[in-house]
């Protein structure tokens, strides 16, 4: 699995068109070919700063997300942005879920 985080610095008057177009991507990008999950989250300290997550079950699945319209749209944001895009791409060899959390506090001291 890919694991992507893209952080976006909006500027404050700007904020509302871009959550008009980050809106607009969700449905569309949830659709593509390999994609898991795709959402998008408002830090609650900055009410400006948004982070986009996405999951991808292959490197070539991304690859060919990155290079459509709906890539270059997010990437089109940038006029509107206090700081450059900050892209992050993780590629993920295993996960774990609530069971692993369980298993680690049975074994905590009493």
């Amino acid at each position: 699995m890919i694991a992507v985080k893209i952080t976006l610095e909006v500027l404050p008057e700007k904020k509302l068109e871009v959550m008009q177009t980050l809106t607009s991507l969700i449905k569309p990008v949830g659709k593509e070919q390999g994609c898991k999950s795709y959402y998008i989250a408002c830090d609650i300290n900055d009410k400006n700063c948004f982070c986009i997550f996405e999951e991808w079950k292959t490197r070539e699945d991304l690859d060919h997300h990155i290079k459509s319209l709906r890539f270059g749209v997010l990437l089109g944001t940038k006029t509107l942005l206090r700081n450059p895009l900050k892209i992050r791409i993780y590629s993920v060899i295993r996960t774990q879920g609530m069971e692993a959390v369980e298993a680690i506090r049975a074994k905590r001291a009493l």
